[in-house]
């Protein structure tokens, strides 16, 4: 029979007390924190400038981490995060199998479509596209019947047309002064993007009390 030390009967109590939060690192993160911050969610030292990556509030059992922004999902998904924040672009990139709670209005862009001034697709051969977000190309592209050839790129996605990589790009545009200072355009907008809010469908189950009483907080002060 398996049984557990005082000790890490302590810890495994400890962790299943605490909500998990992950927070996307970067620009977006700091200012998502912010959000929970001033809805009262507040935790010590997590924007101090340290490599911790973890960090707890013991009298509101809450435990922030940050991670890297496409892995926020997995991290909710899979149950190490009870909630998190991720870019809607992730979440139709990667379809994970989470709870989208609410639309948090920050971290705006769009999914586009561009190419360099003056590009004209005739539709009389296969379209080479080069995105980070295939899933995303794939399904824009299947909608219309248009023949494509993904090319994967994981970044500096904007030189590819220029070199003749590909024909058009997909990808994340915020404010168009990269492609401008490349030669390049957006031709077409696919959807719009902002950091929404994600929760693990097991512990929305298990904490609903204490999850939904964060996301009516931060809804609060989005308004």
């Amino acid at each position: 029979m398996c049984r557990f030390t005082s000790s890490e009967k302590e810890d495994w109590k400890k962790l299943s007390d605490f909500l998990n939060i992950a927070l996307p690192k970067g620009r977006l993160g700091e200012k998502v924190y912010k959000m929970f911050e001033k809805a009262g969610f507040e935790c010590p030292s997590v924007l101090d400038d340290t490599r911790k990556l973890i960090f707890e509030n013991p009298e509101k059992k809450l435990r922030y981490f940050w991670v890297k922004p496409s892995d926020v999902s997995i991290y909710v998904e899979r149950g190490a995060a009870a909630i998190g924040i991720a870019g809607k672009d992730i979440l139709l990139e990667y379809e994970p199998d989470v709870y989208e709670l609410l639309d948090l209005n920050i971290g705006k862009c769009d999914m586009c479509v561009a190419a360099k001034k003056g590009f004209f697709d005739e539709n009389r051969k296969t379209l080479r596209v080069a995105t980070k977000f295939s899933n995303c190309a794939k399904r824009y592209y299947s909608a219309k019947g248009r023949d494509i050839d993904i090319i994967h790129l994981n970044g500096s996605i904007e030189i590819a047309p220029i070199l003749g990589l590909s024909d058009v790009i997909v990808d994340i545009v915020e404010t168009g002064t990269t492609l401008k200072e490349n030669n390049l355009e957006v031709i077409e907008k696919i959807f719009p993007v902002s950091a929404r809010l994600i929760a693990n469908k097991s512990s929305f189950k298990f904490k609903t009390d204490m999850i939904e009483n964060i996301a009516g907080h931060l809804e609060v002060k989005n308004d």
